[in-house]
């Protein structure tokens, strides 16, 4: 498949993502992978709270849920995740309110963070079950990804098995930085890069493949939420050391989608609209 990028208006995009939703006639099983963490831990032992961005879990959600299709949520240990509380901002959501307040209503409803009664699954109960049943698989982002799921070993066998059947495989922000969990040795990388003088992996499951995530650009700009730390390393570096192609708007915080054969990447908050109607309509 020819690899698309693609760019628009947020106005457009969250539109596009509920037609295509209202249009799709197929009923999919879609997995939800979600980061077990509610923090980040920083350079010189300092922490960072944080999770999930409300608009880029809820807005493929609530897509994927107008259309009929089953979504299953899962952690890598099934830990229930954990909601970054800046995310819950109207700025995310175009700045209308009401958009916001559907979205986070959605999310008590599914109990997805509730200590008591959560749907989460972990992911070695979902691989028992068999990678099979799914016919798409979803990461959101929020700064929680870059904690554990590059290292997750479950989560690496997930992504070969969809790499392996072609099956749609969508990661959002913070979100393909999971894609790292399919390298021979992800913690030695992982280090390495927080020491600097990482290597190109040659063998890596998504080697030479177009995509995009939150760039260094947009970390710089937004590392003062941080509260004074810095990451161990950013997403752009680390999976253009792996071998990847990387692209991304020439604005900042403007709505970006890479879409290369199985593989769809959003690049920031922004873009969760664009990755929610490519999603869906590749479930039709």
């Amino acid at each position: 498949m020819a690899t698309t990028v693609m760019k628009t208006s947020l106005k457009h995009i969250v539109g596009a993502a509920f037609a295509v939703a209202a249009i799709s006639a197929h009923a999919g099983n879609v997995l939800i992978v979600l980061s077990d963490s509610g923090s980040l831990d920083l350079k010189d032992r300092k922490v960072f709270q944080t999770g999930f961005y409300l608009n880029e879990l809820m807005v493929p959600v609530s897509a994927l849920m107008e259309a009929g299709h089953k979504i299953t949520f899962a952690t890598p240990t099934g830990r229930v995740p954990s909601l970054d509380r800046t995310s819950v901002n109207p700025m995310y959501f175009g700045g209308d309110v009401d958009a916001m307040n559907s979205a986070k209503q959605r999310l008590d409803a599914l109990k997805i963070t509730s200590a008591e009664g959560s749907p989460v699954a972990s992911l070695s109960e979902i691989e028992k079950t068999g990678f099979d049943h799914f016919d798409a698989v979803y990461v959101p982002g929020g700064h929680a990804p870059m904690q554990d799921m590059p290292t997750s070993p479950v989560l690496g066998r997930l992504f070969k098995y969809m790499h392996q059947a072609g099956k749609t495989t969508v990661l959002e922000c913070h979100g393909p930085i999971a894609l790292l969990s399919t390298l021979d040795d992800p913690a030695a990388f992982t280090r390495q890069l927080a020491t600097g003088g990482v290597e190109r992996r040659p063998n890596w499951t998504y080697a030479d493949y177009r995509m995009t995530v939150i760039s260094d650009r947009e970390e710089e700009a937004s590392k003062g939420i941080l509260g004074g730390g810095a990451m161990k390393y950013w997403p752009e570096d680390a999976l253009s050391a792996a071998g990847a192609s990387f692209s991304s708007a020439s604005a900042l915080w403007a709505p970006y989608m890479v879409v290369d054969r199985e593989l769809i990447t959003g690049q920031n908050p922004a873009s969760a609209g664009l990755v929610a109607a490519e999603l869906v309509k590749r479930l039709k």
